[in-house]
């Protein structure tokens, strides 16, 4: 095994400069992955283009790889070999709070960057820290005793893999935030990855009306959520969506709306509240508005509506998008739309904000240039 490391290496805001950096040493209970595929989402734009710190960051938080080196204690406490496929949370817990107990990482202080300057992430800590590997954007990546590891399945293909990040966000935001199940009706805003996620998720709960909005331009989003499952799409900006709405429910409106527009504005929210059933419906929104002036309150008090955060997914969520991949009941391959070599990482980014004029769905960064 070599004894550097290429990687990408964000050097400041929209910069990235390929670095040979040493590789960690790996002691008994450490191990180190020989990164396949480092999956490209939303996330990485936002913290590509205004980065939280000035400190150099190897991005990369949706990774999928094997086993390539691990001392014996880590090797035991994963129940895992060399050489095993698996995919790697961005989260690396405490282990010891209740949130961790209950393989909800996202919620371990640990992991939060936010409020925490010395928190554990992969694709957010600084190449300062020991171990230097942590993001996906990189030929390898360190991993501590506390990083949460999954097998991937059997016949489950790296890149298939490299999905497993927003599939486990839709499971968790459309089953467990916004309580799908058989028979319910939904709208989804946003035929983007969590979006179309969210479609599985939520035909796979049953559903008994999936909705999906999107604008002209998402034409082959919409089609294609049509294929994994939605019953109904709706161009917003060729008819009127709330009409469509009340159409296609009897005038009754939907029991939960999961709202997938980062960064659309306060229309998406104000379609949901007004699409909702009329006692107790659930938004679920990803909550980038920085400021809401007027903000529908009363309407929703008087609907009863309950509004819910969508953060991440919990460990449980993962093994269920792992066991949907593995299932081959969705040709959820069609949302692997693009793939780049590691020093392309840059017009990658770039491809999913949005800058050209190509359609990303979500993007596979591929460190070795191949698939193995």
């Amino acid at each position: 095994m070599a004894d550097r490391v290429l990687a990408a290496v964000r050097t400041g805001p929209g910069t990235t400069e390929l670095r040979e950096l040493d590789m960690p040493n790996i002691g008994h209970d450490a191990a180190l992955l020989k990164v396949e595929v480092a999956g490209i989402c939303g996330t990485d734009v936002k913290m590509y283009a205004k980065p939280p710190s000035e400190a150099p960051v190897i991005m990369g938080h949706e990774n999928v790889g094997v086993i390539a080196k691990a001392g014996a204690s880590f090797l035991e406490r994963k129940g895992l070999q060399e050489g095993d496929r698996v995919f790697v949370e961005h989260y690396v817990g405490c282990f010891h709070c209740a949130w961790c107990h209950a393989g909800e990482y996202r919620h371990c202080e640990l992991t939060d960057w936010r409020t925490n300057p010395d928190a554990r992430r992969y694709g957010y800590t600084p190449a300062g820290n020991p171990g230097t590997l942590w993001g996906g954007f990189a030929q390898y990546m360190y991993l501590p005793w506390n990083a949460v590891t999954h097998k991937v399945p059997t016949g489950v293909s790296a890149e298939l893999a490299g999905l497993v990040t927003p599939l486990s966000n839709g499971i968790e935001w459309a089953l467990n935030a916004g309580g799908v199940g058989y028979a319910s009706t939904v709208l989804i805003q946003g035929p983007g990855q969590q979006g179309l996620s969210q479609v599985v998720a939520s035909q796979q709960a049953g559903a008994s009306l999936i909705i999906v909005t999107g604008t002209t331009r998402d034409a082959p989003r919409l089609a294609l959520a049509q294929e994994l499952g939605a019953h109904a799409v709706i161009d917003v900006q060729s008819e009127d969506a709330l009409t469509r709405v009340l159409e296609l429910t009897g005038g009754t409106g939907v029991d939960v709306v999961l709202d997938c527009t980062s960064g659309a504005g306060t229309a998406p929210v104000l379609l949901g509240i007004d699409a909702l059933k009329r006692r107790e419906g659930v938004m679920v929104t990803q909550g980038e508005l920085a400021a809401f002036p007027d903000f529908p309150l009363k309407k929703m008090s008087e609907k009863a509506i309950t509004l819910k955060s969508a953060r991440g997914h919990s460990y449980r969520s993962v093994e269920l998008a792992l066991d949907q991949l593995a299932s081959r009941r969705f040709p959820l391959e069609r949302l692997a739309t693009h793939r780049f070599p590691l020093e392309d990482v840059d017009r990658a980014i770039r491809i999913l904000a949005g800058e050209t004029d190509d359609d990303a769905i979500h993007i596979s960064l591929l460190p070795w240039g191949v698939l193995t």
